[in-house]
């Protein structure tokens, strides 16, 4: 089984810039799929950005151009947050996906504001 726990959400300006972390733990090396989800107050879940096994990253719409994913490690995938924008508000979500289980962690909230 695998636990992930994101770090480093918060304030932001719009046009400014963030980094979330999420650092896996347990057996890691299942993890096939990797990246952030996210939900806004009164919206739907919605993948942010993904990377599926050794393919480069995927977006969603709202923010290509604007968000780069990393899996840094086998354990560490980092969504850099290269110019916010008000509707990247929300809680974003660490997702794992091995062969049989999905792994997600409690969530960190980013808001961008002025």
């Amino acid at each position: 089984q695998v636990q992930l726990v994101e770090s480093g959400g918060g304030l932001v300006q719009p046009g400014g810039s963030l980094r979330l972390s999420c650092t896996a733990s347990g057996n890691t090396i299942t993890i096939i799929n990797f990246g952030w989800y996210r939900q806004a107050p009164g919206k739907q879940r919605e993948m942010v950005a993904l990377i599926r096994g050794s393919s480069s990253p995927i977006y969603g719409d709202s923010v290509k151009g604007r968000f780069t994913l990393t899996r840094d490690a086998e354990n560490t995938v980092a969504l850099q947050i290269i110019s916010a924008e008000p509707e990247d508000t929300g809680v974003y979500y660490c997702y794992g996906r091995a062969r049989i289980d999905t792994y997600w962690g409690p969530g960190t909230q980013v808001t961008v504001s002025s």
